[in-house]
């Protein structure tokens, strides 16, 4: 991601952008050149021409900051239910083994929600609610300890 807040300017930030716009825009009213805007509020000339446009075309409102790029998908109320069918497991929303996959939070999403998400977005909504993956708790019962030994020893070196 691009920024630490996970994905996004902070609402302090916006507000420092857009208190840089109203000034331009403001400057612009008054008929300064665009190359003095640019060097004075130390950003780049074509950002006060794409300003200039969006002042022309609506005025100072068109300036405003219109929030956050992307909202997130789910809201945190609906995030609260998604977590309660996840505890309640795979097993009961029909998949035979307790490991809850992307496909699976996805394919749970689009069924309670109607929603159809991409793997990664689901990754990013988990993440952001401070869910990550997880690895087996405790190795397989059938495992057989002296062939992969015998295995490290014989066919590992040769792998390498």
């Amino acid at each position: 991601m691009r920024y630490a807040q996970g994905g996004g300017l902070t609402a302090e930030r916006r507000r420092f952008r857009e208190r840089i716009r109203y000034e331009a825009g403001e400057r612009l009213g008054h008929g300064e050149r665009t190359a003095v805007i640019a060097r004075d509020l130390r950003v780049s000339e074509r950002s006060v021409e794409r300003w200039r446009r969006a002042w022309r075309e609506g005025g100072m409102g068109a300036l405003t900051s219109v929030g956050p790029p992307k909202l997130p998908k789910l809201s945190d109320g609906r995030f609260a239910e998604l977590e309660q069918e996840l505890a309640r497991g795979p097993a009961v929303h029909w998949w035979e083994d307790q490991r809850w996959t992307l496909a699976r939070v996805r394919a749970l999403i689009a069924w309670k929600f109607s929603l159809d998400c991409p793997s990664a977005a689901v990754w990013r909504l988990l993440h952001r609610h401070g869910w990550s993956w997880q690895g087996p708790a405790r190795r397989a019962l059938e495992r057989d300890e002296q062939a992969v030994g015998l295995w490290k020893k014989d066919v590992w070196p040769q792998a390498e």
